[in-house]
């Protein structure tokens, strides 16, 4: 049996999924209670880096303490429009791409789009202020290494991209789990970002697997409240709340690109 979990594990990493929950579907985490965030690391072994690691996500940005990197590159991304699917996980709603979206290419090398997802609040904060939403963007290399491009959401006016799966979310639900979206523009996602924060963490869900790039957009979007309980109704009633607790930044260097500066 063990042997079994570890195999399956493994295929979920090769194939880039953000999270173990879709593999231990009898291990279910959830963000209250005795299946918090900080009981995530006895849920099973294979989760122990959420409670031991040193290196985890999200975290507290603090800008006195980011270094201004000039070695950082702009972000170089180059996506299309390509089938996507709306997948409800019951802890998270998010598009799965059926196929290669596009690329992003940080010290020459290739990480490819392959999902993303929401988390309500946000989970990163900058300053000790919590924002109203988290957009992760999940990429991987060839040697399934993960980079992770976070966009934070103020509560205001309707998000454009959210706006094009707003009729897709409708029809999801705990029964009806995935809903084609057909081809879905993210074209505007390749705008190059002005300012952008990066570091050394994790995945912030279960197993909390260590050594991903985090790049956190400085530019803060808007969301509007219809699509912020719209994201938030799928939902199980314990991931109402999706945000994992900022934790330790342990030493660990946070840098700053900055092209006006």
């Amino acid at each position: 049996m063990a042997l079994q979990l570890f195999i399956i594990f493994a295929l979920s990493l090769l194939l880039g999924f953000a999270s173990a929950i879709d593999v231990f579907r009898g291990m279910e985490f959830g963000y209250s209670g005795h299946n918090g965030p900080d009981k995530w690391g006895k849920l099973n072994p294979t989760f122990s880096p959420c409670s031991t690691g040193k290196r985890q996500s999200p975290i507290n940005i603090q800008r006195n303490l980011t270094v201004h990197n000039k070695l950082l590159k702009p972000l170089t991304r180059n996506y299309e429009s390509v089938n996507a699917t709306l997948v409800n996980r019951g802890y998270s709603v998010g598009v799965r791409f059926e196929e290669s979206p596009g690329d992003l290419w940080i010290n020459g090398k290739n990480y490819t789009l392959q999902q993303f997802h929401w988390h309500l609040p946000a989970e990163h904060h900058i300053e000790g202020q919590r924002f109203a939403a988290e957009l992760h963007m999940v990429h991987r290399a060839a040697d399934n290494s993960a980079v992770v491009v976070s966009m934070l959401y103020h509560e205001s006016k309707a998000d454009p991209l959210f706006s094009m799966i707003m009729e897709g979310l409708k029809h999801l639900g705990k029964e009806n789990t995935e809903v084609p979206l057909g081809t879905l523009n993210i074209n505007e996602l390749n705008r190059r970002p002005r300012k952008y924060y990066t570091y050394v963490g994790s995945l912030t869900t279960p197993p909390c697997t260590e050594n991903v790039i985090w790049i956190i957009l400085g530019k803060v979007m808007s969301i509007s409240k219809e699509q912020i309980t719209t994201l938030d109704s799928p939902l199980n009633s314990h991931c109402k709340k999706n945000a994992r607790p900022c934790q330790p930044l342990n030493g660990r260097e946070v840098d700053m690109y900055d092209e006006l500066n």
